[in-house]
């Protein structure tokens, strides 16, 4: 009895410290912090778990949990900030393989107890459940994880007949869940639990492959939410109450976060999952480069520092571009010197800039940059009509005044930074190559726009010492 009652005791608690946790994850002052007690709930969670009167060997649980945890502690410190996308892809990816692997065990565990069919049913239907979301998840995480990483084209991938395929697909596993719920206890139901689990897996490949690479922070948010509804229905299977309210709450916040990227990028979830289905399937137009003849206008770091240095405000605009040459110090070094210098100076963060949500968010966070200096689009985008130099650094898309003036653009109506409305635009850029969108930027033939051309991290360099010498 006082080993239940601690058990409860512990996910008590570890409820209490999930809610605050995902509190305090809604700021970024606030996330660390909130990351620190979403751990202290996890570990009270499987303290619990590994006295649980069921559970006869609480060692080989700790055990696991202890080298599970050395693993995670390694690939976190030596993850470089612009691989996180990947790390959380593949994350996400490993919460889905733990709930289907939840699944089979409960099967593995039911099949050798003679219940009746009565009180397996709800079991079962949640098993299949946790197994269909759980490999769809895996498999969708893993492309997600190979494209980001650049193991396979960032383009959407369809085979011929994509949809035809998913669908036949997606009616075979309600078929063979229907013939499994039937019979779970024949001969045949472990393979037929076997071609399930092929299915679920193929499903998620279906799902993720079409998807473009500049639509990865809309599916990275969305098979996060899928992993914790992963997680919850193996809460059902498995008669956990902490395993379901811990999933529900990752799928609540997965989903808002989805949406909000959605919102984000003014497309529908619909159109950004299947968008490359009906590219595929009628040749939709991708946007097609408009320069003609029109010339960029190019400076050096000495004509850039000075139009900084001589500013009165200042935006800095990042994207993947800065996340790329891993140049967030040294931007932030920038910014110190040029407030030295009298200048104000913000950060303005589109919810889309980067490869996950919140990639700028965490990478200026990591270079210690104050956050009152960081404002989202629709605080900082009335301001940009009064801010003497708009600094883009490696962004694209989400700059692009297409979205905003080109009613035939792949991207009209996307919410945007109005950095053209700046009285001076500079744009730190490798070359004039398209972003994810793959569509010309008339912001950079623009009147009020110059270019500065070579790796982030080099070129904010020459600024700093260029700047100094202003002062």
């Amino acid at each position: 009895m006082m080993r239940e009652i601690w058990v409860q005791s512990s996910y008590l608690a570890a409820t209490i410290f999930f809610f605050l946790g995902l509190k305090q994850l809604g700021h970024p002052a606030t996330a660390r912090r909130g990351n620190y007690l979403g751990a202290a709930g996890m570990g009270l969670a499987v303290l619990g778990t590994a006295f649980h009167p069921d559970l006869q060997d609480p060692w080989l649980p700790l055990l696991a949990v202890g080298l599970g945890s050395i693993a995670g502690i390694v690939s976190a410190q030596r993850v470089v900030m612009t691989a996180m996308p990947q790390m959380v892809a593949l994350l996400n990816g490993l919460g889905g393989a733990a709930s289907a692997l939840v699944a089979i065990a409960e099967y593995l565990r039911l099949s050798q107890v003679p219940l009746a069919a009565t009180q397996q049913l709800p079991t079962l239907i949640a098993l299949l459940l946790g197994l269909l979301i759980g490999g769809v998840t895996l498999s969708g995480s893993l492309v997600a994880f190979a494209k980001l990483q650049g193991l396979i084209s960032g383009q959407p991938l369809t085979l011929p007949s994509h949809r035809l395929w998913s669908l036949l697909l997606l009616l075979g596993f309600v078929s063979g869940a229907v013939l499994f719920l039937v019979a779970p206890q024949a001969p045949t139901a472990l393979a037929v639990l076997t071609a399930l689990v092929i299915a679920t897996l193929l499903l998620g490949l279906f799902f993720v492959a079409p998807v473009g690479g500049g639509d990865m922070p809309v599916v990275i948010a969305l098979l996060n939410s899928l992993s914790g509804l992963a997680a919850s229905a193996a809460g059902f299977a498995v008669n956990n109450n902490l395993l379901i309210i811990a999933g529900a709450l990752v799928g609540a916040s997965g989903l808002i976060l989805t949406v909000i990227m959605c919102k984000a990028m003014n497309r529908s979830l619909t159109n950004v999952l299947f968008s490359g289905l009906v590219a595929a399937g009628g040749q939709a137009d991708g946007g097609t480069s408009a320069a003609g003849d029109r010339n960029a206008r190019q400076i050096d770091s000495d004509e850039g520092a000075m139009l900084l240095g001589y500013a009165r405000s200042v935006v800095i605009v990042p994207g993947y571009g800065m996340a790329v040459a891993q140049a967030q110090h040294t931007v932030r070094g920038l910014a110190e010197h040029l407030q030295r210098l009298g200048v104000e100076v913000k950060y303005a963060i589109h919810p889309v800039a980067g490869r996950m949500p919140g990639h700028m968010n965490v990478l200026l966070a990591e270079a210690n940059v104050p956050y009152g200096q960081l404002y989202d689009l629709e605080s900082i985008n009335s301001e940009f009509e009064h801010t003497d130099v708009a600094l883009v650094i490696g962004a694209n898309d989400v700059v692009n005044p297409a979205a905003r003036l080109d009613n035939s653009s792949p991207i009209y109506g996307m919410p945007i930074l109005d950095v053209d409305r700046a009285r001076q635009t500079i744009v730190i850029k490798r070359s004039m190559a398209n972003g994810y969108a793959g569509i010309d930027n008339p912001l950079f033939y623009g009147d009020r726009t110059v270019m500065l051309f070579g790796s982030a991290r080099e070129v904010i360099s020459q600024l700093v010492g260029a700047v100094k010498e202003l002062s």
